[in-house]
């Protein structure tokens, strides 16, 4: 197994141009779109950032728990299993959050790990003379803006920018371990969160006249600016958006000098998106869901079949139900099939979601319900099957055949009179 997951912050998948953006400059999530699998369905289960996270981690809905909080001792995590089934698992972040109190004990979750100073208001640098800072269009003014203002003084070269560092020392990862088997990799970045803050090879493919306060940074609350200060800070998340397009560029220039696409699975994902504006709000906590918050952009590379010299078929996920998700590839699917099972008392992971009812023909024996051909049809919700029993044999259901990721099959039991399976 080698594994590279790329993750941004407040990723909008608006902005994308896969996605149909227009305005912006991201040469590099174009490319990636051509080289993976574009996920149209994907949804956030929580957010902000830690909850997200923690369902990264453990596969759980985290809002069923509770809010902002670090991975409990009862917690499976997924790099730790990893890591305890002989994955060498690699954190490189600028992600604050994770040495905070209330976000911590995730970090530590991986074998190793490297951390990056000076996003957003990060307990940096020292100082005790407070900061020249602009006029700014900014309510909430606490410690984390003045220290924010104090970091940005050790910031004006880009290369020491911390999202730069991160992806330096993700590089720095591959060059090392490329030939190796057995890693995982998690590249993650706070940015394009806000402090939209970014230099001027990117703003410059968003110019535009603004002579009004500095504004780079919005509160969480409904919209009281005018259309131009609203545009000056789209154009600024773009910028920044830019700047993180770029990064991702220099993943994956290493993959094609390294040739990593042969044997390597890439992810790129984000945790939740951000309002700029649109339903009169700015941010994500407060306000409602709306699509342009919850509606994220994953994408991930398919790994090339073995001597073919080219990519395997890209699987897309697409729901045709919203508890059920139907895979499909660009390659014509086969056929449905389906497969008996024995009855069985329900566990509490068994999806109870509606499937495709399998029925088995009457030269199917219950001696061999697995050699016989079945036929399937479309069914509503819970369907009922036929048994196949005789004195010496158990009754058994045909269950139906279910994508990758779910269990199979749903339990059946018996109704007194006739005998009948039911899901």
């Amino acid at each position: 197994m080698k594994a590279i997951m790329v993750m941004f912050d407040t990723l909008n998948r608006r902005f994308l141009p896969p996605y149909g953006a227009e305005g912006i400059h991201a040469p590099n999530f174009t490319r990636l779109a051509e080289r993976t699998a574009m996920f149209d369905t994907c949804y956030a289960g929580s957010m902000p950032c830690m909850p997200a996270r923690r369902e990264l981690h453990t596969g759980r809905h985290n809002f069923l728990h509770r809010s902002w909080g670090p991975l409990e001792p009862f917690d499976d995590s997924m790099p730790q299993i990893l890591r305890e089934n002989g994955v060498h698992t690699h954190l490189v972040t600028d992600h604050q959050h994770y040495w905070e109190d209330g976000g911590a004990t995730y970090h530590n979750r991986y074998r190793t790990f490297e951390f990056f100073r000076g996003q957003e208001g990060d307990t940096w640098k020292g100082h005790v003379a407070d900061p020249d800072v602009p006029e700014a269009i900014r309510v909430r003014r606490g410690e984390p803006w003045r220290q924010d203002w104090i970091n940005r003084q050790y910031l004006t070269d880009e290369a020491d920018h911390p999202q730069t560092r991160t992806f330096d020392a993700g590089l720095e990862f591959l060059h090392t371990n490329h030939a190796e088997d057995d890693w995982f990799l998690q590249i993650e970045t706070f940015d394009p969160h806000e402090p939209f803050f970014s230099y001027a090879r990117h703003k410059q493919h968003y110019a535009h006249a603004y002579d009004g306060p500095h504004f780079d940074w919005p509160d969480y609350k409904k919209v009281s600016l005018s259309g131009e200060q609203i545009d000056h800070a789209r154009r600024g998340y773009a910028a920044l958006l830019s700047m993180c397009d770029a990064s991702l560029g220099r993943v994956l220039d290493t993959m094609d000098t390294l040739a990593l696409w042969d044997d390597t699975l890439l992810i790129v994902c984000t945790d939740h998106g951000l309002l700029l504006g649109e339903h009169g709000w700015w941010g994500k906590n407060v306000q409602p869901w709306y699509d342009e918050t919850i509606h994220t952009p994953p994408c991930s590379s398919g790994i090339r079949a073995a001597g073919s010299g080219v990519s395997a078929a890209r699987p897309s996920c697409r729901p045709s139900t919203w508890r059920r998700r139907s895979w499909t590839t660009s390659a014509s699917p086969p056929p449905p099939t389906c497969r008996a099972a024995p009855c069985a008392r329900p566990s509490p992971m068994t999806p109870r979601y509606a499937r495709r009812a399998c029925s088995v023909p009457s030269a199917a024996t219950s001696a061999s319900p697995t050699a016989a051909t079945y036929t399937c049809a479309p069914a509503r919700s819970r369907p009922t099957v036929p048994c196949t029993s005789t004195p010496s044999c158990p009754p058994t259901c045909a269950a139906a055949s279910l994508p990758p990721s779910s269990r199979t099959p749903s339990w059946c039991r018996r109704s007194p009179s006739p005998r009948r399976c039911r899901w």
